[in-house]
């Protein structure tokens, strides 16, 4: 059972809060929080960020950046990072977590995406773009864990129209 994830990037003001916001949105039943390994502590989401939740329905304004600490992964069920290299660090740092630490990208989302296994860029001072490209592997990356991380819990998966897909 996963009843609570935690999700992490570098800064937790850009990709972390989105996929956080995401991922709680999808998971009515489980608890979801972000942090960052080197958080910008106290710093809102990016404005970009909030932009396009926005667009998405979701308001990430009042989130504020946290540093991770060790409590943080030691009482998540499931550890979710952005790259290869944030799992390499979070299992080196915390060698308890080991087996419960993924990047948003190893779970393949569904048939009809190609990105399995992938790292999340972080857009971070980058403009629109690098946010679009990030959050569209985002997306990508929660579809599929929320698929999983349900059938696991028992919950249900609350569905969102795609945003994206609709727009063009």
């Amino acid at each position: 059972m996963i009843g609570r994830v935690l999700v992490v990037c570098a800064g937790n003001i850009c990709r972390s809060p989105m996929a956080e916001a995401l991922l709680a949105r999808r998971l009515e039943s489980v608890t979801v929080e972000s942090a960052g390994i080197a958080a910008l502590i106290g710093h809102g989401a990016d404005p970009v960020a909030v932009n396009l939740m926005s667009e998405r329905g979701i308001d990430i304004r009042s989130h504020r950046a946290r540093q991770l600490v060790s409590w943080m992964p030691a009482t998540a069920d499931l550890v979710l990072v952005m790259d290869r290299l944030q799992r390499q660090q979070l299992e080196h740092r915390f060698a308890s977590i080991r087996g419960r630490v993924y990047r948003l990208g190893d779970m393949p989302a569904s048939p009809r995406h190609s990105d399995a296994g992938f790292d999340i860029p972080d857009p971070y001072r980058q403009g629109r773009v690098a946010f679009e490209e990030s959050l569209r592997l985002i997306e990508a990356g929660v579809e599929g864990w929320a698929m999983r991380i349900a059938g696991l819990s028992g919950g249900r998966v609350a569905s969102i129209p795609n945003v994206s897909e609709s727009s063009s």
